[in-house]
C-alpha cells in the first residue's frame, strides 16, 4: 500500500505519499536535517513515561566467520568484505533451513489457529514478526541481510543461543508514524497487535545498527559518522522502511569523501523500491564519480577494463568521455564482455540486456557499423536493429536529428547525443562513378573553434577515398604574411605504406547571409603515407573576426565545413 509508506513526522512526507493536503499544488520542501526540527522526541526515547510497549530484543551470536571487529570495519573495504560474507553465510543457512521445513510440513498436521502468533506481512514480504506473550515461543528478524528465522524445532535459533537481552520502552504512534513497518504490525487487528510486549531478534554485528535507528526515529539524527556504521544503519532502515533515515544516511554519505571503492559500493546497494528512491542522490553521485575519475578512458583503460558491470555502465554512459570515436566506444565493450563474460550465451546476454545501450551506434562510422552486423558477439536481430537506427538517424535532416537529441535529454542512456570525441564524426557521400569522388561534410561548434587559441587542432574521423583513409584538421595557427592568428583546414592521408595519391580537393563553408556552401579553396596534391596539405587562413581575417559574434560563419552557433575530393584521372 503506497500509503503506508510515509514518514508522518517527516516533512517530506506530503510528497512520498503522492498527495497534497487540501488538494491544492505541492510546495517542495526541504527535508530537515538533524534533531533541531519540531518532530524532536529524543526525550521520550526509552522513557516509560512516555511509552506504550516494550520492545525485548534478543541478541544472537554471529553466523561463523561472519563476527564484526569494531576496531576493524571501520572502513568501507571492510564493511563490504564482512557484508559479503555476511550475506553469503546467511544464504547457505536459509537453504538449509528450508529444506528442513519442507520436510517438516510433509509429517505434521496443521496447528491449531489459537496457537500461531506469527504475524504476516500484507505485502509477503520475506519477513515475520511476532509479539510476545508469556510461553509462546518467537518467531525474529535479522537486521540488513534479508533472512528470516523462526524459534521452532526445525531451526539452530533457540533460546539458548542468546547472548543477551536489550529491553527499550518505546512508543507505538512514533515508530507507525516513521515506519510502515510498525504501523502495520501496531494496526493489523490482531491479537498480538494489542500486546505490551515486542520481541525482536538480530544478530550482535547488527546491535549498533538497530539502537542508531530507533535513536533516529525519535530525535531526527544519527551520532555516527562513520560510512561503515552509517550503511549499516542505512540497510536497517530499508529493511524497516524508515524513509527519512534512509535519506539523511545517503546525505551524509554524500558528502564524506568519495573513492572508487565506496562508488562501487553504493552502486551495488540492494535495489529494492525504497531504498532506489531514497538513495538515487548517493548512487547519482557515485556514477558521477565514476565517470570524471575515468573521463579519459584511453588513459585508464586497464582499470575501466577491471571495473565490474555497474562501474563500466557509469563511466560509458558519460557524454564527457574523452575518447577517440564511438568505434572506440564498441571496441572496448567488446573487450570488456569477453574478459567478464567469456562464455558467448552469457555475453550475448549481458550485452543485450546492458551493454548494447551504452554504444551510440548512430556516431559510428559505416565501416564499423558492418562489422556489427557480422559481430558473433550480437544477437542477430539486435545488432539489425542498431544498425538500422543508426543509418536512420545519419540520413535524417539536421533538424530532424536536433529533436532526437532533445526528446532524450532527460534519459538515462542517450543513443542520439554526441560524446566529446578526440576525432569529430563527419558526413560522407561517396561516388564511384564517373569518377571515385567523395563529398565530406564537417560540424564544428563555436566553443570548439574558440578553445582552439592559441595553437589548437581538432581532427575528424577518418573516411576513406580509394581505399585509402584521409582526415580533416582543423588549426588555429599563425599567418605567416600578416603575423597574426587565423583559422586554417588542412587534408591529410593516414599513413599506409608507400603509397602515392594523386587527389583534386575544394573547402567551401556556409555563410551568412545565405548560408549556402561557398568555395573557399582548391588545390590538388600527391599524397604520401602522413602527409597534409590545406589552408593556413581559410576565411582571411584575423582569428577575433572569426570568432567575434557577428561573424557571418556561425549559424546558430555551428561552424559548417565541406571538403570534396576527387581521384585525379
Amino acid at each position: 500500500m503506497k500509503g503506508l509508506n510515509v514518514d508522518l513526522f517527516d516533512p517530506r512526507s506530503t510528497m512520498d505519499a503522492d498527495f497534497s493536503p487540501g488538494g491544492g499544488a505541492e510546495r517542495p520542501i526541504e527535508p530537515r536535517h538533524g534533531s533541531g526540527s519540531d518532530s524532536d522526541f529524543a526525550f521520550a526515547f526509552n522513557d516509560s513515561n512516555f511509552s506504550d510497549r516494550v520492545l525485548r530484543v534478543e541478541i544472537l551470536p554471529d553466523l561463523p566467520d561472519s563476527k564484526s571487529d569494531p576496531d576493524g570495519c571501520t572502513t568501507i573495504a571492510d564493511w563490504a568484505r564482512n557484508r559479503k560474507r555476511r550475506r553469503e553465510e546467511i544464504r547457505k543457512e536459509n537453504a538449509a533451513e528450508i529444506m528442513q521445513r519442507e520436510e517438516q510440513v510433509l509429517s505434521c498436521n496443521m496447528p491449531d489457529t489459537d496457537d500461531i502468533l506469527a504475524y504476516e506481512n500484507q505485502d509477503e514480504e520475506a519477513i515475520a514478526m511476532v509479539e510476545e506473550s508469556t510461553g509462546i515461543g518467537m518467531s525474529s528478524i535479522q537486521l540488513g541481510d534479508g533472512s528470516t528465522e523462526n524459534n521452532d524445532s526445525s531451526t539452530n535459533m533457540d533460546c539458548s543461543t542468546v547472548l543477551h537481552v536489550r529491553t527499550i520502552h518505546i512508543s507505538s504512534p512514533i515508530l507507525a508514524a516513521k515506519s510502515p513497518f510498525f504501523y502495520k504490525l501496531f494496526s493489523n487487528g490482531m491479537r498480538e497487535s494489542e500486546q505490551r510486549q515486542v520481541t525482536l531478534r538480530i544478530h550482535a554485528s547488527e546491535e549498533a545498527a538497530l539502537m542508531d535507528l530507533l535513536n533516529f526515529m525519535y530525535s531526527n539524527s544519527l551520532s555516527t559518522t562513520m560510512p561503515s556504521a552509517l550503511l549499516d544503519v542505512l540497510m536497517a532502515a530499508d529493511k524497516y522502511e524508515v524513509a527519512s533515515c534512509m535519506r539523511y544516511c545517503s546525505r551524509l554519505l554524500r558528502n564524506l569523501p568519495m573513492t572508487c571503492e565506496s562508488a562501487l559500493l553504493y552502486l551495488d546497494l540492494p535495489s529494492s523500491v525504497l531504498m532506489g528512491d531514497a538513495v538515487q542522490p548517493l548512487t547519482d553521485a557515485a556514477k558521477q564519480f565514476l565517470a570524471a575519475r575515468y573521463k579519459d578512458i584511453t588513459k585508464f583503460q586497464d582499470d575501466v577494463l577491471n571495473l565490474p558491470l555497474a562501474g563500466v555502465e557509469a563511466v560509458l554512459s558519460s557524454d564527457d568521455l574523452q575518447v577517440a570515436s564511438e568505434d572506440a566506444v564498441y571496441d572496448f565493450v567488446l573487450k570488456w564482455a569477453r574478459i567478464h563474460y567469456p562464455k558467448l550465451e552469457e555475453r550475448r546476454d549481458i550485452l543485450g540486456a546492458r551493454l548494447a545501450r551504452l554504444i551510440r551506434f548512430p556516431y559510428m562510422t559505416c565501416r564499423k557499423l558492418k562489422k556489427v552486423l557480422t559481430c558473433n558477439d550480437f544477437d542477430r536481430e539486435l545488432a539489425s536493429n542498431v544498425v538500422l537506427d543508426a543509418l536512420f538517424f545519419k540520413a535524417e535532416a539536421p533538424y530532424r536529428q536536433r529533436s532526437l537529441v532533445a526528446e532524450e535529454s532527460n534519459a538515462s542512456y542517450r543513443r542520439f547525443v554526441e560524446r566529446a570525441y578526440k576525432y569529430r564524426p563527419v558526413k560522407v557521400v561517396e561516388f564511384e562513378l564517373p569518377r571515385q569522388q567523395c563529398i565530406v561534410y564537417l560540424d564544428l561548434k563555436r566553443e570548439e573553434c574558440a578553445n582552439l587559441f592559441p595553437a589548437g587542432r581538432i581532427y575528424s574521423q577518418a573516411f576513406h577515398l580509394g581505399g585509402q583513409g584521409f582526415f580533416l584538421s582543423a588549426h588555429c595557427n599563425m599567418d605567416q604574411q600578416s603575423s597574426f592568428h587565423c583559422f586554417g583546414l588542412f587534408l591529410g592521408m593516414q599513413e599506409k605504406g608507400s603509397v602515392s595519391f594523386a587527389v583534386d580537393y575544394e573547402f567551401a563553408s556556409r555563410s551568412k547571409p545565405t548560408e549556402e556552401y561557398t568555395s573557399k579553396y582548391k588545390g590538388n596534391y600527391t599524397f604520401t603515407g602522413g602527409k597534409a596539405v590545406g589552408y593556413r587562413n581559410l576565411f582571411g581575417v584575423p582569428w577575433t573576426a572569426f570568432v567575434a559574434d557577428d561573424s557571418p560563419y556561425f549559424i546558430n552557433g555551428i561552424l559548417h565545413l565541406r571538403a570534396e575530393l576527387t581521384i585525379k584521372q
